[in-house]
This record gives structure tokens, sequence and C-alpha cells, in this order.
């Protein structure tokens, strides 16, 4: 990495950190509706999709004061704007626009690769498009400082040390008791959102249905669903503001269009915190607003603002040295979180994760196969959290039987559908990663399972590890979301309660408009989308595959994510 490179990073990390904190932003770009109410800033990738302008935006949209105390960051919206370099510099004046939400515990960073591409698809095809990824509200309280100085030594010590960064020290992660406000961020709050943005950034209703494609991944197509039967200024008789109409089309990227959680089993783990729905909306609305129950979803081990800020860290080492030999394992300190994580993610087998022994500091890893063991669909046991990145090389492999066996015909959905696989030599070689578009070549091992498996092939493995790395460790806005709001999934749990089917004053608008919904071909909604939807489905993807997908494939044809939203945005409406 160059020193110029370094020092543009730094500036960028620390000045969206202070604008963050401050609250205090300017104007940048053309468009702006008032001084301090918007900010655009520049953001440099070393992504070899070029063509495509990133920047980050911030616009002012206050919460209401019923809201309560909150952070000054917290009254205003953020996402990722991506556009054709050679395109219009005003969104308005695009051909279209994508407007993204993500899914759980997801953020902005997230659409990086699948924003990327399909910019790119669409202008090969002469279209001027934007991409814009959005961070839910909630994202206002992480803190990148430590990730934006590109350094794993300086973040760990940031995070976890107490050490400087510019003159900034870490505050730690907000407890239950400092977030009352998140106990009113349920659905209502963040269609309004997506309304409020839209209208702010443009302005003219006509523009919006003309040009907005309004969709998400996961929990972004649900989100969607609300979106479109939502009314939003309170009058059911009056429909130019309805959410229908401010966009000319949907988009489903492993998920449906829909106001029901059905369609996602597997995307919610078994041991979050999430409340007992059956208390029904008053009571479970009354434990958020006491602090009684947990107003942020979390999880022991891996699901915590403490342990997904490591995958922000593993894909700094990834994206500096992928074949270096990692020292995170040793370099992180020892606590309760870490260790169980740890032992969740590389222990062989049930003795293996009660004892700690070996440890994933027994094992010589370079820095891509940490990233790899961390979110690849080989290693990981949570389908909601899976790549197809490549795997593991350089030395015996053996199944991963923990938390589920390898195997049979009822495998949990939770655990995805790949046989799972960890190093089996502990103080031995160097453990590499063979990126995805290695595997099956002439040097591959080709692993197996000790049923005679293959635990991977080809047309499995989609994601380039180093565009994983970049998407966690690169952008301004996280790819993860350390504090999702517990009120989001309650309230579309209970859909039939009066409080939560009041907001669906326009059922109609889930189908007035075209929808394309894409499908991973191994994601959780595999074989289970009514066929009347008529699907596109990308072949060996996982459930985050559909985002982070290398734009060319190893069978040689442009990646299908990316190229069905561009035609998709290239249909007349």
């Amino acid at each position: 990495m160059d020193m110029d490179r370094i020092c543009r990073r730094k500036w960028r990390g620390a000045a969206l950190a202070a604008l963050l904190t401050a609250g205090t932003l300017t104007a940048a770009t053309p468009g702006a509706r008032a001084e301090g109410t918007r900010t655009e800033l520049p953001v440099t990738s070393t992504s070899p999709v070029t063509g495509v302008t990133e920047s980050v935006v911030l616009v002012q949209v206050p919460l209401p004061e019923s809201a309560g105390p909150r952070p000054a960051a917290c009254d205003w919206l953020s996402y990722l704007r991506y556009r054709s370099a050679d395109g219009p510099a005003a969104s308005a004046d695009a051909d279209r626009i994508l407007i993204a939400q993500p899914g759980i515990l997801e953020g902005a960073g997230a659409f990086d690769g699948v924003a990327r591409n399909t910019v790119t698809r669409a202008a090969e095809q002469g279209l001027h498009i934007e991409f814009w990824a959005l961070d839910r509200r909630s994202n206002c309280l992480e803190d990148r400082t430590g990730i934006a100085t590109g350094d794993q030594h300086t973040a760990v010590d940031y995070y976890y040390r107490g050490k400087q960064v510019g003159g900034r020290t870490f505050g730690g992660y907000a407890g239950n008791a400092q977030l009352g406000w998140m106990a009113k961020l349920g659905i209502e709050q963040t269609v309004r959102d997506q309304y409020d943005l839209l209208t702010a950034e443009l302005p003219s209703p006509a523009q919006r249905k003309r040009k907005v494609l309004c969709g998400g991944h996961s929990l972004g197509g649900v989100i969607t669903g609300y979106f479109a039967a939502a009314d939003f200024d309170g009058d059911r008789a009056t429909t130019a503001d309805a959410g229908y109409n401010q966009c000319a089309g949907y988009f489903a990227l492993d998920t449906t269009v829909s106001t029901t959680l059905g369609d996602l089993s597997g995307s919610i783990p078994e041991d979050t915190n999430l409340p007992d729905t059956g208390l029904g909306h008053g009571v479970v609305q009354a434990g958020l607003d006491s602090g009684v129950l947990p107003r942020t979803l979390s999880a022991p081990v891996l699901l915590n603002p403490e342990t997904m800020t490591l995958l922000g860290i593993a894909g700094l080492g990834a994206l500096k040295d992928l074949d270096g030999e990692a020292d995170l394992p040793g370099y992180l300190p020892r606590n309760l979180n870490i260790e169980a994580t740890h032992r969740f993610l590389f222990a062989k087998d049930t003795a293996a994760f009660l004892s700690g022994s070996p440890a994933v500091k027994d094992f010589r890893l370079t820095n891509g196969a940490v990233l790899g063991a961390l979110l690849d669909d080989n290693s990981v046991p949570l389908a909601f959290l899976q790549t197809s990145v490549g795997f593991f090389d350089g030395g015996p492999i053996a199944d991963k039987s923990f938390p589920a066996a390898n195997g049979g015909d009822a495998r949990p959905g939770l655990y995805g559908t790949a046989y799972k696989a960890t190093p089996d030599r502990p103080r031995g070689p160097l453990y590499t990663w063979r990126n995805y578009d290695r595997v099956g070549d002439p040097d591959d091992p080709g692993h197996r399972s000790a049923d005679g498996t293959p635990f991977t092939g080809p047309g499995e493995e989609v994601t380039d590890i180093r565009q994983l790395a970049r998407s966690l460790a690169e952008q301004p806005l996280d790819f993860t979301e350390q504090y999702f709001p517990t009120k989001l999934v309650t309230d579309i749990e209970l859909a039939t309660s009066p409080q939560v089917k009041k907001l669906v004053v326009h059922p109609e608008g889930l189908k007035a408009n075209p929808v394309l919904t894409v499908l991973a071909g191994e994601g959780l909604l595999a074989g289970r989308v009514p066929a009347d939807l008529h699907p596109v489905v990308a072949d060996g993807y996982q459930h985050l595959d559909v985002l982070t997908a290398a734009p060319v494939q190893n069978d040689g044809r442009p990646e299908p994510v990316s190229t069905s939203l561009a035609d998709f945005a290239r249909t007349p409406r």
C-alpha cells in the first residue's frame, strides 16, 4: 500500500468519524437543500472494477423528539452512492437509481461488489445508473476509526487496548441502557427513513416514479414490501405519497418482496436474544421501552458488536497481504466473547469446542485463510453469513462436525448445505487460501469429506476473497450492522397485530410495479419460491454471494445477479 493511499484513507476515516460524531456537516454537492443538511465525500477504492465513482452521502433527517436522547449522528441518514464515472453528476439526471435495503445484521458496505458490477454492466449497455446502498439509522453508532487506518495492529489496539488514533479514543460498545431511542426503530420508522431520504434527494415525484427501483437483500425484500404498501401523508385517499408510487419497480436479492418473514427461515440464529413475540405487541413494546427486553439483536458468539468488528479487522489483513502469515489470532486479546467465537468457527468437533484444543492460534494460517474461515460456506456454520470464496489449501483438511455433522438428509437450514471443513495439523504447515477462480485447477488437491463427497468444486465458488476483503475493510460504512434494532424484527413477526397491520395501507402496492427476483442457488430460499415469480437463479451462490460475487464467474460468463439488475434497469417503465 503506497503512502499516498494510506494518507487518503486515514483522512477519509478521520473526517467521516469527526462528521458523524459532531453532526456538523456542510453541503458539498449540487442539489443540497440548505447549508449544513447534506454532505457527500468521495470514497477511494482499490477495486479492479473501474469506471465507477463512489461517495458516502449523509443527509440530516432528525428523529422525532419523542424518540428521546440519542447521539447527534443518529439524526442523519447515510448511504453509499455508486454511479458511472462518465455519467451525470446529479442523481436526477441518471437513467435509473436502484435503492437497496440491507438484510439482518447487514450494512451498506456489503453491497459494494454488486453495486459496482451493476453500474458497470449498465454502462456497457449505454445506461448511466446509480446504486444507493442504504445504511439503517442504527449504524450511526458504529466507529470505523480503527478500521480506517488500514492497519490490523492499530485497529486492534484502538478497539481493544484503549490506544488513540488521531486523538480519538474508542468509546466502547453501547449497552442496552444507552439505547433507549432504539426502542422506536421498527418497520414504520425504517420505511419512513427511506421515504424521507428519497424525497430529500429527489424532490420531484415524477422523477421518483419514473427512475427509482426499490429493493433489497434478505430482510431488505420484506422492508421493500412494507415500503410499497405504506402511506406517508396520513391520508389513504391520496396516493401520490404511497410507497409504490415512489418506485418504478422492485428487486429482491435472495428474498421476496413481501410483508412476512416466512421466506427467510434461517436468517435469524436460534440463540439470539430475540424476545418471545407471543407476548403480544403491547407487551413487547413496553419491554423495549423499559429496557427489560434487549433493544438490539445479538448472540453469544460471532453476532455482536465486538465480534463483528473482527470481520473488518480480518479484512484488513487480507487486503494488505493476502498470502502473508497471519498473526491476528495471537495478537487479539483473550476474552470469553472472542474465545467462544474462535472455538465455534474452528473446532473440529464437540470435544475440541469444549476443551479449546487445538486453538486457532495453534495453526499457521495466512491472512486469506483467516478471512476465508470466518465467512466461507465450507467453514462458517451460519447460512446467512456464508459466501463462496474458495477453500483451504496448503495442508491436510478434516471434516468439521461441530455444531452439525456433514452429510445426512435432515441438515438444519441454519447451517446451509455445504460440507464444513477445517485445517487438521496444528503447529504444522502454513495453511493458505485457494481463491474462487483457482478451485478445480490442475494443482487443486480436491479435498473430500470422510464420506467421499468433494467439499467443493469450481461451480460452487463465485466470490473473489480480495473483493470480500475490500467490502469489509475499505468502505466508510460497515459491511455488518453492529446494532440491529430488535423492534424491526418483532414488528414484522407481529404482522397480524393491529399496531403493525395498520401500516399496510396499500396492499395492492406490492403488485403495482414489475418485480425482479434473484435467488442464490444454494441460499436461504433455494427451491422454496413460487414459480410464478419467475426468479433468476444464480447457481452455486450462497446467501451473501448475491452481493459479493466476482464480475466474471468460473464458467467465463458475466456475473448473473448484476447482469439481471442491469437488464431490469434498462427495461422501459
